[in-house]
């Protein structure tokens, strides 16, 4: 499988069952579109939805879907690439509270004066 040899290395630190999502869509996509960066966008696309990732590596999300306003576009928009993704963090699934959490364990100062969003790109940015 080509996609095994092109892990990037955030997907090596991750569980298998992360690294076989990766690789499987990014093969399909490779005989669909060729080799390159659409290959690797359609990859990280199908592993945001069961995965998030969490500093180094990617780790389960509770629940399965879109993880960010980028991901919930299909079409025309999605080609686009409008939106926002922040970084593979699970927005759509997250509360402002957990979010929260999430920046205080990585010590981003001003978190507490911070809304939902903001967070989410401090914990992206901070990854």
């Amino acid at each position: 499988m080509p996609g095994r040899e092109k892990l990037p290395d955030t997907l090596k630190r991750s569980p298998a069952k992360a690294q076989r999502t990766w690789a499987k869509a990014h093969d399909s996509a490779v005989r669909e579109y060729g080799e390159g960066e659409r290959a690797h966008r359609v990859a990280y696309a199908a592993l945001k939805h069961s995965f998030e990732k969490e500093g180094d590596h990617w780790t389960p999300k509770d629940h399965k879907g879109p993880s960010d306003p980028r991901a919930e576009k299909s079409g025309r928009a999605a080609r686009e690439g409008k939106g926002e993704s922040f970084g593979g963090l699970d927005y759509e699934g997250s509360s402002r509270d957990e979010l929260y959490e999430r920046a205080k364990a990585l010590d981003i100062r001003g978190r507490s004066k911070m809304n939902k969003k903001e967070l989410a790109r401090a914990i992206a940015k901070r990854q």
